[in-house]
């Protein structure tokens, strides 16, 4: 097992599209760090670059301590797991799982050793003399990752591969992989564009946005203070609401004023921050679930106004209201009791002590 560390990483295509915009990333022994972000964002080339299947235009790859730059994938000691399971359908399970320590001419009982553990960690002990055609999409999964475990490399790289797996099952893979992390102890770097995934699995999250990381660290750090509006947006599901505002001072405090003439109230404790913001023209940040129904709400800091659904969509244990403002379109985390009806007015509560203001010229959260 072993860090990773990615210094100025730079993959530029021809034509000089910038893939990757000279990154830096330390990986640190033993972490699962999750790369995250929109398709096209660096994500899966950054994965390859660390693989060694794709070749970097300027920068410096180190993986325990040694600079791999002009080092076979072969040679990296490292294990992947695909989205495409690449299986051998003639094989069994544990052949399968032996094939790379045979190519490498291991003895045969520390390969029965350490398949035998892989299947244990993995559970799929009772398949290993089944052909993968009689497996199902989570087992094939599973064979894949006990393919990558037998080899015990420094470093485990996942290329989102559960994006085959229906929602359920999804969901359980990531279970089963946090699982294995906890037992196995690698280094791992998983890529995937699910951000549900990202916080679910992450030690530490990397957000990444046209070939740049945007922000670093563990998920609830990420979802409660992100730097950026993109951060912001893309971490949290449903989404965070952004509505245009206006800082304005009002008798030693401030408002936000928003559309429809809405004023909320800034918390005595951010006055300060914001200060220098008023008179301009922001962008106001509140989660879905920092905005509910005001029958469920005892906190400080809480702005009341009101507003009418255009879409109810009853959830079971929450009911999300989607409501249309001037500039903006909004979701609300109702209470499943609270009868919210379409085009019916009905209060909100917004926590003000969990809002976020962005700087519109730059993007970022003041």
């Amino acid at each position: 097992m072993a860090q990773v560390t990615l210094r100025k990483i730079i993959k530029e295509y021809e034509g000089g599209v910038q893939a990757v915009k000279g990154i830096d990333l330390d990986i640190a022994d033993h972490e699962f760090v999750v790369l995250v972000g929109p398709s096209g964002c660096g994500k899966s080339t950054t994965l390859r670059m660390i693989a060694g299947l794709e070749e970097i235009t300027s920068g410096e790859i180190d993986i325990g301590g040694a600079v791999v730059n002009d080092v076979p994938p072969r040679d990296r000691d490292i294990a992947m797991v695909f989205q495409n399971y690449a299986l051998y359908p003639h094989m069994s399970v544990y052949e399968n799982m032996a094939f790379g320590l045979m190519l490498r001419k291991f003895p045969k009982e520390e390969i029965r050793r350490r398949v035998e553990n892989a299947a244990k960690i993995l559970d799929i002990g009772m398949l290993l003399d089944r052909k993968p055609k009689a497996l199902s999409g989570g087992q094939r999964q599973r064979v894949a990752m006990g393919r990558a475990i037998v080899r015990d490399p420094k470093v485990f790289l996942f290329d989102e591969p559960l994006s085959n797996l229906d929602a359920k099952l999804r969901v359980q893979m990531r279970t089963e992989i946090k699982k294995v992390h906890q037992t196995v102890r690698t280094t791992t770097v998983y890529v995937t564009h699910d951000q549900v995934e990202a916080m679910t699995l992450a030690d530490r999250v990397v957000v990444m946005n046209h070939g740049v990381i945007e922000q670093v660290g563990p998920p609830q750090e990420l979802y409660h203070h992100p730097r950026t509006r993109f951060v912001a947006g893309f971490i949290g599901s449903p989404a965070m609401n952004f509505i245009p505002a206006t800082v304005e001072a009002r008798s030693g405090g401030l408002v936000l004023r928003l559309p429809q003439g809405i004023e909320l109230a800034v918390p005595a404790a951010r006055v300060a921050k914001y200060q220098a913001y008023a008179g301009k023209q922001v962008t106001f940040g509140i989660r879905p679930e920092h905005l509910t129904d005001t029958q469920h709400v005892s906190k400080a800091d809480i702005a009341i106004f009101n507003a009418a659904p255009e879409v109810v969509e009853p959830m079971g244990m929450e009911t999300l209201a989607h409501i249309r403002m001037e500039g903006a379109e909004i979701c609300a985390r109702l209470d499943p009791t609270v009868p919210a009806a379409p085009g019916v007015p009905m209060p909100l509560a917004a926590d003000m002590g969990n809002m976020h203001l962005i700087d519109d010229a730059t993007g970022l959260v003041i």
